[in-house]
């Protein structure tokens, strides 16, 4: 009696979980395309944030390559997104990586015109003190806006700094290493750019779905 008993429980349970595992499955293949859809939507709001809409008239995702270099920061390879307008070249949008901000890495969007001028950035990720370090997105303070039109000469480029360092980029009351990271992420993001025109804007590319 008993060993038919714990048999019947055993196959409830059986029929549980699998009835379980296959509503999960189910939720995930009818969710896919719809998370899909959002992070689409959400990369587009991104791209259009930093590159203004008088640079392209292409669809800013369709004309995409990969990149992994260690100068951005990278430890894996990210998508960049080339802007064109009457079907001549006009920018790119980059992924860098601030690997010394105050508390770890900062994930940053940049857009840079084919002569390396920034056309925009924003701060996609960070783990910044808030009310501090977290004056780098633009829903807290504007200073993100300050690089844009601005193009480094060098790498030593002695502008290209926070102004308790001799440049011209604000700092933050109580926080300087977060501006300074920030600072010297997107100024790698401007020289990739000027130093590497065949490769980002001549050859051809694709990215991977």
């Amino acid at each position: 009696m008993i060993i038919k008993s714990m048999s019947r429980n055993g196959a409830i349970l059986a029929i549980f979980a699998l009835a379980t595992t296959g509503a999960v499955t189910l939720t995930q293949i009818a969710t896919k395309d719809k998370i899909k859809q959002q992070e689409q939507a959400t990369l587009m709001r991104s791209l259009t944030e930093v590159m203004p809409s008088h640079a392209y008239d292409n669809q800013l995702t369709a004309n995409c390559i990969e990149i992994n270099d260690a100068f951005l920061g990278h430890s894996k390879t990210t998508n960049a997104y080339r802007t064109q307008k009457e079907d001549k070249m006009t920018g790119i949008i980059l992924e860098t990586t601030a690997p010394d901000g105050y508390s770890g890495k900062i994930e940053i969007l940049s857009a840079i015109y084919v002569d390396g001028t920034v056309a925009g950035v924003r701060v996609i990720k960070h783990k910044e003190t808030p009310g501090l370090g977290d004056k780098v997105e633009l829903a807290r303070s504007s200073w993100i806006l300050s690089f844009n039109n601005k193009k480094p000469l060098s790498e030593k480029d002695p502008t290209w700094a926070v102004k308790k360092d001799g440049g011209q980029f604000d700092q933050f009351t109580g926080a300087t290493i977060t501006p300074r990271a920030v600072v010297n992420a997107v100024k790698r993001a401007s020289l990739y750019v000027q130093h590497n025109q065949d490769s980002l804007f001549v050859s051809g590319g694709a990215c991977h779905e």
